[in-house]
């Protein structure tokens, strides 16, 4: 199998040929159709030491592709079946940059009819950080913004938020404010306000410049794991590590085959020419959405 590798001695990352991960009686072994990039798999490749990894560490979060293997303790798939999901082991030595991939086998789920493969990998990470950001906000409803809602978590994360019945506002970038609405916001914003809402998911990782738009005793919920803002007049104040859920997805991707949930592709590159998309997707505004790369 081909994949892409990042070792520390290069901060460009390469496609080798390596060998295949072992499958656990857990796991499912999926021939991947299609991987999105993040801005993690850049600052990993080009920098292993900060977060302690191996010198040799393949790259990419979510996936989607035809399941090759299962598994015997695997039950409910099968070879041939459609499946999306997350590898979230950044100390793995292959990932779902790659020909193949193996995770376990509650970290996928079906791609549902009217999805296609591509749509299906560009909302997986998205849509999972999203839902987990706005279940650490609890139950309690009320004005929520979302920072950075043109972009694919943001984007998610207002549709989910007036599904779950929060009054929905946006910050966007100027010209980006279209995008947002899509998406459900009642209110789109170019500035961010005083302390004026109920709770902030900042998906634009503004930090400590968005926690100023949250009310006394409000809550926040930041993506930046690591880095958490500083708490101040008695906000709840929590970041969100997104992880695998193959239950949550098999809920969530449907929203997109439907149009509920926005599903937006910024472009679709080759697994050899990777190095030269990290480079154009870095320079790429979020808005644009996700970049894929395609075995």
């Amino acid at each position: 199998m081909y994949a892409l590798i990042s070792r520390a001695s290069d901060p460009t990352p390469a496609v080798e040929e390596v060998e295949s991960p072992v499958l656990g009686p857990a796991d499912v072994r999926v021939r991947v159709a299609a991987a999105g990039f993040t801005l993690f798999d850049a600052f990993v490749a080009g920098d292993h030491a900060t977060l302690g990894l191996p010198d040799v560490i393949g790259l990419g979060f979510d996936f989607s592709g035809t399941v090759l293997e299962v598994g015997p303790e695997v039950t409910g798939l099968k070879p041939g079946d459609l499946v999306a999901g997350m590898h979230a082991d950044p100390a793995a030595p292959s990932r779902a940059h790659a020909s193949e991939v193996v995770v376990p086998a509650d970290a996928v789920a079906p791609v549902p009819d009217g999805l296609a493969p591509e749509e299906a990998a560009s909302g997986v990470l998205s849509a999972l950080a999203a839902r987990q950001a706005l279940d650490l906000l609890g139950p309690e409803r009320g004005r929520l913004l979302v920072t950075g809602a043109a972009g694919s978590v943001g984007g998610w994360a207002v549709a989910l938020a007036k599904r779950d019945g929060w009054a929905v506002d946006a910050l966007v970038r100027p010209g980006a404010e279209e995008i947002a609405r899509s998406a459900g916001a009642s209110t789109v914003l170019t500035e961010l306000p005083g302390p004026t809402y109920d709770a902030v998911l900042d998906a634009a990782a503004l930090q400590e410049a968005a926690i100023a738009a949250v009310r006394d005793a409000g809550r926040f919920v930041g993506t930046k794991p690591g880095r958490d803002v500083p708490a101040e007049r008695g906000i709840a104040v929590s970041v969100v590590l997104t992880q695998p859920d193959g239950a949550s997805l098999g809920e969530l991707l449907p929203l997109a085959a439907t149009g509920e949930a926005p599903v937006r592709i910024a472009a679709r590159r080759p697994l050899a020419e990777a190095a030269k998309v990290y480079a154009e997707a870095m320079a790429a505004p979020g808005s644009a959405g996700r970049w894929l790369l395609v075995p």
